[in-house]
């Protein structure tokens, strides 16, 4: 029936023409921001999910940075019980030469100056080692502990190490520094200290293994959770991401059938005017 009121041609044109339009705002949309789940809206399942995994990514990145601070802290005090090390290396040889009985004063007050210069040096070390307020090595030192859970509810903790002279690991009895340019006492050095240097030493080394191994730890920890980070970033990128390609691809074909859309409806309009051919 042909009618000047109703065109139903005319109006599944029109509605094929605004549907088509819609999906291609709802493709630029993905292109323009990279996204097929931008909104709960989109996939309210997907997204949830991925809220949940960007809340896990974001625990990391916290856990990152306490690690990154927690291997620096270790890393400094590493290398100032390395250097306390190889110091007490040097006093040992200073000392050793001091026990000579056939060594006249003068030569043993030299030693003993060495000696006690190679100690000040050491109250150097272990009080400079410090990172952002935390000496892991000084009397009364700082355990470093590091979160390394997204939750925040694991962490490591390595344990302060006291280097200081006098303190249970370099029991020299030898004073408090500084020493300036101190001798040994008379009647001073005995085997007996000697024997307390090597003791000393033993656990300085002892203290030097088990901080390396604290920083080891946090490091294979570090590790481990950034590629934790790489794998949650890759899931919710499969969950949300669009596909580029093939929303190019869409939208060229809804741009062809938004055209032909279009003149289907020049086509409909025109049917009312077959009705002026019947007079």
């Amino acid at each position: 029936m042909l009618s000047v009121n109703t065109n139903p041609s005319a109006l599944l044109a029109v509605r094929n023409v605004v549907n088509t339009r819609a999906l291609m705002g709802e493709v630029q949309t993905r292109l323009a921001t990279g996204l097929e789940v931008a909104t709960a809206e989109d996939d309210s399942a997907k997204f949830q999910i991925a809220q949940n995994m960007r809340g896990d990514l974001g625990g990391y990145r916290a856990s990152l940075q306490s690690l990154d601070r927690a291997i620096s802290s270790v890393s400094v005090a590493l290398a100032a019980a390395e250097t306390i090390s190889d110091t007490l290396l040097l006093m040992k040889e200073k000392i050793v030469a001091a026990v000579d009985a056939g060594l006249d004063q003068a030569s043993r007050d030299a030693l003993g100056r060495d000696f006690f210069t190679l100690a000040d040096q050491i109250a150097t070390a272990y009080s400079n080692a410090e990172f952002n307020g935390t000496n892991m090595i000084a009397a009364g030192g700082d355990s470093v502990s590091a979160i390394v859970s997204p939750d925040g509810t694991r962490s490591i903790v390595v344990a302060a190490e006291d280097l200081s002279h006098g303190g249970a690991i370099l029991n020299l009895i030898i004073g408090a520094p500084p020493f300036g340019a101190a001798t040994f006492a008379p009647g001073q050095p005995t085997a007996g200290n000697v024997t307390a240097m090597e003791q000393s030493l033993d656990r300085v080394n002892q203290a030097v293994t088990r901080l390396a191994s604290g920083l080891a730890t946090l490091e294979r920890q570090r590790t481990f959770n950034t590629k934790a980070m790489d794998a949650l970033e890759t899931g919710i990128g499969n969950l949300v991401d669009a596909d580029m390609a093939r929303e190019t691809a869409r939208l060229q074909a809804l741009q062809a059938r938004e055209q032909i859309g279009l003149e289907t409806l020049a086509i409909a309009n025109r049917i009312p005017q077959a009705i002026l051919s019947l007079f």
